[in-house]
């Protein structure tokens, strides 16, 4: 499914469809660019002389403990907020400044905003004339982010995860060359997820820019190309996804029946131990033979051990441990 090819349509000759993105003109900017920005809400510093850049074609994963400015962050780059100092532009000019641009940034930054009595094809059709989009794109949206079946529904009767979808499909009117997401997961089902996840991959192989703010690590490594984190409004890490997860160490698995026991002995000894389920543990400090060793000394019988390379949610709490964060 591509969100743009040439055939007949309502608009003149053009199948609305998501498709690939044209070329940006021969232009010499990153797609989207932060310098040295900075927000401050009285006394309290939000975002704290934050920069990045962005290029075109990849899906970035933009991280950060609670708190950290990345809502703000995404605001400012939407001309939502006003920026203390510094910069958040996109293709070289602010939000604001893009014209009849404009509308090629899709932006789902909460689901909200709906009026609970109108169909969710009458909610895209109401958007589209306030952005002075043609009707077709309506159904092109709703195709994009799989509500076609819905879209006689009222919004007040969907689910948390069908307002997310109608929340992107919205995002989607303009055919974006650039879409910024945060949390755009949030109450979606397991299959919604991994559709997601095959749907952000797809735009970056077209050649747009994707940028998105997500508590769910494990699914950002594998949609993600790289990931920015912060913390404090401060830049943290900017790298590959792969650079992330070479750096992250190994964990220790164990399948065991007495995992609330052996998780116990083990933390006494200064290890950091997840629980997973009711007989497995995920386990980081100690060599897999500590572990053997000291579960044989306690008589705790042990089905499986092995070793796991370290995930990204490992990778993140060492970069932000590093920072200053317990």
């Amino acid at each position: 499914m591509r969100i743009g090819q040439e055939t007949d349509g309502e608009n003149g000759g053009r199948d609305e469809r998501l498709g690939s993105v044209t070329s940006l003109g021969g232009e010499d900017v990153a797609v989207i660019e932060v310098s040295q920005l900075t927000k401050r809400f009285g006394a309290v510093t939000a975002v704290d002389e934050l920069s990045f850049e962005i290029g075109s074609g990849v899906v970035t994963g933009f991280l950060g403990p609670n708190g950290a400015g990345k809502t703000t962050t995404l605001r400012m780059l939407l001309g939502l907020v006003r920026p203390t100092s510094g910069q958040a532009m996109i293709w070289g000019k602010r939000y604001a400044e893009l014209g009849s641009r404009r509308p090629k940034v899709g932006a789902l930054l909460e689901a909200s905003g709906v009026h609970p009595g109108r169909t969710v094809r009458d909610h895209l059709r109401v958007r589209c004339a306030a952005l002075g989009l043609p009707r077709s794109r309506v159904d092109a949206a709703l195709e994009a982010a799989g509500m076609s079946k819905l879209a006689a529904r009222r919004a007040g009767n969907l689910s948390l995860g069908e307002r997310q979808r109608l929340g992107l499909a919205g995002a989607l009117l303009g055919d974006p060359e650039v879409l910024i997401l945060d949390e755009p997961g949030n109450g979606l089902d397991p299959a919604g997820v991994s559709w997601l996840r095959g749907f952000l991959r797809q735009l970056a192989a077209e050649g747009r820019t994707v940028l998105v703010s997500s508590h769910m690590l494990a699914e950002v490594a594998q949609t993600a190309d790289e990931v920015i984190v912060i913390d404090g409004g401060r830049l943290i890490s900017h790298a590959p996804v792969r650079q992330l997860l070479a750096g992250a160490r190994e964990v220790v698995v164990v399948r065991t029946p007495k995992a609330v026991e052996l998780r116990e002995a083990l933390e006494a000894e200064g290890a950091s131990v997840q629980l997973i389920g009711a007989d497995r543990l995920e386990i980081g400090g100690p060599t897999l033979e500590q572990v053997a060793t000291l579960a044989a000394a306690r008589r705790l019988p042990v089905f499986e051990i092995g070793l796991q390379a370290g995930s990204l949610e490992e990778a993140f709490l060492q970069v932000t441990s590093a920072a200053g964060r317990p």
